[in-house]
C-alpha cells in the first residue's frame, strides 16, 4: 500500500472547496488540516469535509508535523510568502496559479524549495488533464503537420465589485493573472516562447485590467489570445495545423471534449471525466512526493519561470503595475 499523504489547505475560498472535493476521490491521500484567518470559516470547512485539524493561522498549519503537503489557495499576492512559510517548515507545496506576482518572486520560491530539498509545483491544473495532454501529444507528433496558429480566449461577465478579489488590483485582480494566464499557457505549452509580443488592454476605474488582447509572434506561427471580465466568450482553444483543425471546446482549461476536423474526417473525443479535474494534478504531485522529487517533470521550474516572465512582459506592454 502506498503511503497515505496527509494534505493541508491554506486559504479556504471557492477553489479550495473544488480541490477538497477532488482530493477525496484520490487514493491514498487525506485532507488532514485546513487553515483560514477566519476561524469560523476554518471550522465550517473542517465539518463539511471531515477534516482532522482546523487552524485559524497559516503558521499553525505550517508547523503541524503530521502534514506532508500543502495546497496554497490564497490570493495571488500571498503566494510567495505562504509558499516560503510552508517550504521552510519542510512541507511540500502545490501553489495555485499564478505561481507569484513576478519572476523575481518565483525565483525566490524555487530557491527556497531547492535549499530545503522540498517538492514545489505550480498548480496549473489544465496541464495535467487528459484532453490537454492529448492535444500536446498531437503537437509533438506532427500527425497533422506543423501547428500554424492558435486562437484561445477566456471571458465571463461579473458585475464590477471592488470588494471582490477578482477586481482588487492590490491582490493581483484583473483579467490577465486570473484568467488570461490560461490562453498564455496554451500558447507557451504548444508553440513555446514567442519571438515577439503585442498586447493592449482596457481597465476598470481602479486600474485593474478588464480585458487583454495579446498576440504572440513566431517565425512560422501565431497565437491570438484574449481574456475579459466584461463579457461571456466561447472560452475555446482552436489549433490550426497544416492538415487539421483541432478544437478544445468550452471551457478549454477544464474537463471537456476535443474535436479534430481534416479534409475528409471529423471526430470528437470524449475523455470520460469523473472528477472536477483537480484530481489529475494531485495524483501527479503525490507520485512526485512519494518518489522524493523536488520538481515536476511536467510543470517544471523552467516552464513556471517562462510563464511568469511572459506575463511580466505582457504587463509591461499594457503598462499594468502592482504595488
Amino acid at each position: 500500500m502506498a503511503k497515505i499523504i496527509k494534505w493541508g489547505i491554506l486559504g479556504l475560498g471557492k477553489i479550495a472547496h473544488k480541490f477538497a472535493s477532488d482530493l477525496a476521490k484520490v487514493q491514498d491521500a487525506e485532507l488532514y488540516a485546513v487553515a483560514s484567518r477566519n476561524a469560523l470559516k476554518s471550522k465550517e470547512f473542517k465539518a463539511q469535509y471531515k477534516v482532522t485539524k482546523a487552524y485559524s493561522t497559516y503558521e499553525d498549519l505550517a508547523k503541524d508535523t503530521s502534514v506532508d503537503a500543502v495546497y496554497i489557495a490564497t490570493p495571488h499576492t500571498f503566494h510567495k510568502p505562504h509558499t516560503i512559510l510552508c517550504l521552510q517548515h519542510k512541507k511540500a507545496v502545490l501553489c495555485e496559479k499564478p505561481f507569484a506576482m513576478k519572476l523575481q518572486e518565483v525565483e525566490e520560491m524555487i530557491a527556497c524549495a531547492k535549499e530545503n530539498k522540498v517538492l514545489l509545483m505550480e498548480a496549473l491544473w489544465t496541464y495535467f488533464l487528459p484532453h490537454y495532454q492529448f492535444v500536446i501529444a498531437l503537437v509533438k507528433s506532427n500527425k497533422y503537420g506543423k501547428l500554424k496558429q492558435l486562437k484561445a480566449d477566456f471571458g465571463f461577465y461579473t458585475a464590477y465589485n471592488t470588494e471582490s478579489r477578482l477586481f482588487k488590483k492590490e491582490v493581483g485582480g484583473g483579467s490577465l493573472l486570473d484568467i488570461g494566464i490560461y490562453p498564455v499557457f496554451a500558447a507557451l505549452s504548444t508553440l513555446g516562447k514567442p519571438e515577439s509580443i503585442n498586447a493592449n488592454a482596457t481597465f476598470f476605474e481602479n486600474g485593474a485590467d478588464s480585458s487583454c488582447d495579446i498576440s504572440f509572434n513566431y517565425k512560422n506561427a501565431k497565437a491570438e489570445l484574449h481574456s475579459t471580465l466584461l463579457a461571456e466568450t466561447p472560452t475555446e482553444a482552436i489549433f490550426t495545423f497544416e492538415k487539421a483543425l483541432v478544437t478544445i471546446h468550452t471551457r478549454f482549461h477544464e474537463p471537456t471534449t476535443v474535436s479534430i476536423v481534416t479534409a475528409n474526417t471529423k471526430e470528437t473525443k470524449d475523455f470520460n471525466y469523473k472528477t472536477i479535474g483537480y484530481s489529475y494534478e494531485i495524483e501527479h504531485f503525490n507520485h512526485l512526493l512519494r518518489n522524493h522529487k523536488i520538481e515536476s517533470n511536467l510543470m517544471t521550474f523552467e516552464f513556471s519561470k517562462t510563464l511568469i516572465q511572459t506575463l511580466d512582459n505582457v504587463r509591461e506592454k499594457i503598462e499594468l503595475t502592482y504595488s
